[in-house]
């Protein structure tokens, strides 16, 4: 906290966090609600954001590990800025369709591929790999924050201003983000030029993943758990809204309880990582995410016979998700850069970004397809199986009960 950049660093965060929140519940409220969607195009839609990872994550690790990291950062964000502001201006001029969400999301999903990898090397570069746990815990408690307050704020606006209009604070987010990281003073070298092919580069990545068993550990667990967490997403909104009967405030209420489960995570992160090693916490993550999957399609609508009971049950099990996420993730990011050296830096974030969230696409349009043709409870039941599936085939693995040894310092 005394290094002045990272603080600055850190109120970006804070933005982006609160803005994107508020976009998580606004948007599929404004495809569900406002536009009818159907299960299948709510699939489609978690399929449009996911996409990017699958076509383009390869070559961006490249781009990333051949250009300065900062630029390409603020370029990601404007482009998340106009995109996010399209949507009340077409809106408001009558243009507003599903097919403009499917877009809006896939230029979100670009952004958030090569914006996001950057993000992950210069916060590598601006604290230090010996940091990186400290700096998560703190993105974790700003997180748990804004994931408690932010959906109810969402609600609300949604409910004053409409969905499409609740977005421009996202917007607004992203552009006070740029003219705050504008003014860093870090080191952000320019890479050395490469003389290799890209290809030639991208099978170095694909090898160095693959010959790292942590790694190649991480990559396949996490591709399973994305497919199944997208396919739940694809179904939740819908599942709030017509399975149990949730208004949009009562829906953001129901997000602003299930937040705690971040702040949770972010009080449980370091004791549970001293005392039984990133690798198991990634389990108990994992496990408690399959947990939630399983109880989230048993609630009964009207539950003793008030929506709003059913609303609670519901927020205790978003809860749950919520903590079961962070607690894979801060580690298992953490873990992948611990291994890497400085040189692979964003060919491992873009090439695993690629191997986990390439699975992503068909995960939504599968649970969209379940949904639609076999009701939305039984698609979140097929969800539920598959996420007990993973827990159990983690658990065998040995690579996650014991990782190897992270690398002292950075490599060239």
């Amino acid at each position: 906290m005394r290094n002045g950049n990272f603080v600055r660093y850190w109120i970006s965060a804070i933005l982006n966090d609160f803005g994107s929140y508020i976009s998580t519940l606004a948007l599929p409220l404004c495809s569900a609600i406002l536009l009818h969607a159907t299960p299948s195009q709510m699939g489609i839609l978690g399929a449009a954001a996911a996409v990017p990872f699958a076509l383009l994550a390869l070559p961006a690790g490249v781009f990333l590990d051949r250009h300065r990291k900062l630029p390409v950062l603020l370029a990601s964000k404007m482009v998340q800025a106009a995109a996010l502001g399209s949507i009340p201006l077409a809106y408001w001029l009558g243009k507003l369709s599903i097919e403009w969400m499917y877009v809006v999301a896939l230029l979100n999903g670009c952004c958030s591929l090569i914006g996001g990898g950057a993000e992950q090397i210069f916060l590598t570069n601006l604290i230090g790999r010996d940091k990186l746990i400290e700096a998560q815990s703190k993105f974790a408690a700003v997180d748990s924050i804004a994931r408690i307050v932010a959906p109810g704020i969402a609600g609300v606006l949604v409910q004053w201003l409409t969905a499409p209009f609740a977005v421009i604070f996202n917007a607004l987010g992203f552009i006070f983000s740029i003219l705050i990281l504008r003014r860093l003073d870090v080191n952000d070298p320019q890479p050395e030029p490469s003389q290799k092919h890209m290809l030639r580069d991208i099978h170095d990545g694909l090898l160095f993943i693959w010959h790292n068993p942590l790694l190649r550990t991480l990559a396949w667990s996490a591709g399973f758990w994305h497919m199944l967490f997208y396919g739940f997403t694809a179904l939740g909104v819908l599942f709030g809204t017509r399975e149990l009967g949730m208004t949009p405030g009562l829906l953001g209420m129901a997000q602003m309880i299930g937040g705690v489960g971040v702040m949770l995570s972010s009080v449980l992160l370091r004791p549970l990582n001293a005392r039984y090693g990133m690798g198991t916490t990634v389990l108990i993550g994992i496990g408690l995410t399959a947990c939630a999957f399983t109880a989230m399609p048993m609630i009964p609508a009207n539950l003793f016979g008030s929506p709003l009971v059913s609303a609670v049950v519901s927020a205790l099990v978003t809860m749950m998700l919520d903590c079961g996420v962070m607690l894979f993730f801060m580690p298992y990011m953490t873990l992948r850069q611990k291994v890497t050296p400085d040189a692979y830096l964003g060919r491992m974030v873009s090439t695993m970004r690629f191997l986990t969230v390439a699975s992503a696409p068909a995960g939504a349009l599968i649970g969209g397809y379940l949904g639609e043709h076999y009701g939305i409870r039984t698609g979140m039941a097929c969800i539920a199986a598959g996420g007990i599936v993973l827990t159990v085939l983690m658990a065998l693995n040995p690579y996650l009960r014991k990782p190897p040894e992270p690398l002292a310092t950075a490599q060239h």
